[in-house]
Order: C-alpha cells, then structure tokens, then sequence
C-alpha cells in the first residue's frame, strides 16, 4: 500500500497548533504507526478516523507522551517539542480525554479536578480556590457540573463536561477527545458539540478522534484518515463525503444500509409480560413491560439511554430477578420467586451481548482465550472432571478470532490490550458461538469503526437468517433503521409505542423517545 503523501500547510500567517512529521512507533511485529505526518491548524477541530487498531490512538498517546515515538518529530505553535511524559504535554497546553473516562467515581467531581493539580497543601484553601476557577470556567464555557457530587453519582454527559473542565483546568489549548460520544445520548452529544464549537470560537485547538462519520461531516474543519498505520486521505471536510470517508477507511465501498430481506417470523421463543423492576433508590425503571421475540426477525429496542433497556436486558438474560411479571421460553415459565440466572439462560439458549463490554463483557486483566469462555467454561467441552482443557479454549478462540476478524489474532493477548472494536467482536464472537436461539445485544457497535459495524451487521443478519431471534439495543436509530424488522421504543420504563419498520422512522421514532406519542 502507497502511502498518502504529507498533507500540505494549512495555517496561513500562525504555524500550525500541531505539526507531528513521519513518526514511526513499533509494539513488537505490530507497526503502529508508519511514516505519519499530521498538521493542525490553529483554532480548528481537526478530525482522525480510520478502522480500530489503525494507529490513530498510538499516534495521540504519542502526542501526549503516554507513548514515544521510535523516530519522527513534534512541534506546537511551530515550535520543535520533546514530549517525555503526560507532564510534558499537559505544561505545553495539550489536555487528553479518554473514551474510557479516568475519573475516580468515589470522589468528588471538585476533588478529581484537583487530584495531581492541588494548589496548596492545606486542603480547604486549595478547594475554595479550584472551586473560583471552576465557577469561572464553567460560566465562560457552559460546561456546567456539580462539584460537590460524587463521580459515580453523575450521568455520564457531566461525567465527559468534568472530564474536558479538568483538562481546561490544566491549562489545556489543545484538546484531544478520543470517542467523546460513544456513550451519550443523541441529546449529549448536540450539548457536546455546542460547547466544543464554543471552545472553538475562544481560540482552543480540537483533535477529535470518533468513528461516527457524520460528527466529522457536521464539526470538523478538517479530517484525516488513517489505515494500517498510515494516512491515507487529508483534506478539508468541504472536501469529502461520508461515503469518501468510508471507502478510505477501509480500502472499499461500505454499504450499512437495509437488506432486502423480508422478514418472515416463525414460532414465538420467548414472551414477557408485564415486566417491572423498581431499584434501590425506588425509581421505576421497568413499568408493565411486554414484548415477544419470535424466530427469524430482529426486535429493535430504541430510546434515550437511561430509560430502562438496559434493565430489560438485565431481566432477560438473569442478572436481574424482576419485582414482578413473567418470562416464558419454549415450555419453561419463570415468575420473581423462581427467575432465571445467567447459567440457566444459556441452557435454554439465550444469548447476552452486555451494553459496557469492559465492565460486564471481559475481564480485561485475563488473556482473549480465558474471556472467550466466561460462562461456558463448565460446559463438558471446556471441562473435564473438574480441570479446564486449556488447549481445547485456547483452539476455539483461535477459531472465533478468525471467524470474526478480530485483531490481532492471539488468544494470549490481554482483553485490555485490543481495540475497544475487537473487544467488541470477541465478546460477541463467544456469545455467537453455541447459535443460541435468542440474543439479547446492548449497543452492539458503540465505539466501532464503519468496517467492523458492517461485519457486525452482517452477523446479527446471519443468526436472524439462520431462524434465531435477535432483541438489539442501540441508541443509534440509524442502526435501529438499517437492522431492525419491528420497532419498540422506550419511554421512561416504559413501551411507548411498538411498529414495523415500514412505518418507522426517525421522527416517528424521535416523538416517541420524547413521549409525543406516534
């Protein structure tokens, strides 16, 4: 593969906020990133897609100083910089937010900024003074938080607003985002994108690293792509298409839009009714909830994050006991006083693909081959007479990274060290391999490039196709759309309204999630 030539100086009269020129960062076998040049003008938002594992985040973390380069050079504001460690960076004015949030959930939002960045040694001073910044702060950018809350109490768009106010708080004017919006409601991520083109019109430096597409077409000056380790398009978003944008990504047309499959569903294999589950703080979060999945089709889930699909997942698969209702699969009835668990769930065949694969999907810390089992590993493949067969796991992880192209492919890598795309596909590679008659999947391609997201597609497509039933969360209603046979949206906990796809669409679908009715 040719590499993309260096893109040309865009600044015009100011150097350039970034100027990274071929860097070249080797993990082992794995060339990460090869011969990059990257330019960022001044005071823009400056977009980097390209498919997981492509070197985008390598070529951040090397910004930041998480990573050094093995050879190349950096510059800000045209100035050649070493960049040894995140200490470096943060004092030469780059800030990093994290997909993954590096927040500490039992402290206070106030405290997490001051964590590393105290004042002074006498606590209550040093709060009342970080507190008059945060006020200020917080009035000149909107990025309003309450910062007497604690972390783990906060809705996850605060959570991104304290993450970016703690990286202003350092000094940040150059702003690296990686995934922002891959766990914000569609309301989140219109607040976000107001806020980070304020910080645009106050002079602030934006590299944004997303794998939705239309982000970059709708914020972004300027966007490059990377594949394989290296740029292969930089250009002007005025410049390019979505379609542009996909083909480079990936080497090839990507088609993510409706088969031409009618759905043709069979006998009913699982029914609930009248689901409701209040938790601990006495919120409704499940209210009257029916639904049936029947074979051969895909039920789509649609609504605002926080309106109870993650709960009736929970429910479903046995990691929750409901307050009341009742679950029938195939013959087998289920009421609260004798629910299902997660083990019995798999024997009767249901599937679950969890919303937050790092924290209920992995074990990050294990190898690929031991998260590859989790759940399974009494099955009589895996053990025999009480000792795990090894050998037996390590083969059919081997076998699943193969089936579901997940990268690299080595069942001894740690779960934390792939792409938050192939952690992805290996959770639902394990889910995928005994062809379970139902799946239950919670945002399926949050986080994930535009080639994987096509391939996952294609997956789910495949095991409706093949006569198994699949219930598919996602916030994404271009997802719900593409895949979905049925519709059901939620609405406070509750079924606001149910329709074919030949009557759904995204405004049918939006009044609905806003409770407006059909």
């Amino acid at each position: 593969m040719t590499p993309a030539p260096a893109p040309p100086e865009r600044e015009q009269g100011l150097p350039p906020a970034v100027a990274m020129r071929h860097i070249h960062k080797r993990f082992g076998a794995v060339l990460a990133n090869r011969d990059v040049t990257l330019t960022v003008r001044a005071g823009t938002v400056h977009g980097i897609v390209g498919e997981n594992g492509a070197g985008k985040s390598t070529l951040m973390s090397i910004l930041y100083g998480f990573f050094q380069a093995d050879s190349g050079a950096i510059e800000v504001d045209g100035r050649p910089v070493k960049i040894g460690g995140s200490r470096d960076a943060i004092a030469l004015g780059i800030g990093m937010v994290h997909q993954h949030f590096m927040l500490v959930d039992t402290l206070s939002a106030l405290d997490n900024v001051m964590l590393g960045a105290e004042p002074g040694w006498r606590l209550l001073p040093a709060r009342r003074q970080v507190r008059q910044r945060l006020d200020a702060q917080m009035r000149d950018t909107g990025l309003v938080v309450d910062l007497d809350a604690r972390v783990a109490d906060l809705p996850v768009g605060e959570r991104q607003r304290l993450e970016i106010l703690k990286a202003l708080y350092r000094g940040a004017r150059i702003l690296i985002l990686d995934e922002p919006t891959a766990v914000l409601t569609p309301q989140e991520t219109e607040a976000l994108f107001t806020t980070l083109r304020g910080l645009r019109e106050r002079g602030a430096t934006i590299l944004l690293i997303t794998h939705k597409l239309k982000e970059i077409m709708a914020l972004c000056d300027a966007v490059t792509v990377m594949r394989g380790g290296q740029v292969v398009l930089d250009c002007a978003t005025a410049d390019t298409s979505l379609d542009g944008l996909a083909a480079a990504m990936v080497g090839r047309p990507v088609d993510l839009g409706r088969d031409s499959h009618a759905a043709a569903p069979g006998a009913v294999l699982l029914q609930a009714t009248a689901l409701a589950w209040t938790d601990a703080m006495g919120v409704a979060r499940l209210a009257d909830v029916s639904l049936t999945l029947r074979a051969g089709e895909i039920v789509g889930v649609a609504g605002v994050s926080g309106n109870g699909q993650g709960e009736l997942l929970d429910v479903l698969s046995g990691l929750l006991t409901p307050d009341a209702g009742a679950l029938q699969v195939g013959p087998q009835r289920y009421t609260p006083a004798h629910w299902i668990d997660p083990r019995r769930a798999r024997e009767l065949r249901i599937a679950h693909v969890p919303e937050d694969r790092q924290r209920r999907g992995l074990v990050l810390p294990f190898c690929a081959w031991e998260s590859a089992v989790l759940g399974y590993q009494q099955w009589p493949r895996y053990d025999r007479a009480g000792w795990m067969r090894r050998r037996v796991m390590q083969d059919d992880c081997a076998a699943m990274m193969e089936r579901y192209d997940v990268r690299p492919r080595n069942p001894m890598l740690r779960c934390s060290k792939f792409s938050g795309g192939n952690q992805q596909k290996l959770v639902l590679a394990r889910e995928a391999a005994p062809e379970p008659s139902v799946l239950l999947v919670g945002q399926p391609t949050r986080g994930v490039d535009i080639g994987a997201i096509e391939f996952i597609h294609g997956r789910l497509r495949a095991m409706r196709d093949a006569g198994g039933a699949v219930l598919l969360v996602s916030s994404e209603l271009d997802e719900i759309l593409a895949l979905s046979d049925r519709v059901i949206v939620m609405n406070g906990g509750r079924i606001a309204g149910e329709m074919p796809i030949e009557q759904s669409s995204v405004g049918a679908l939006g009044r609905l999630m806003g409770g407006a009715g059909r």
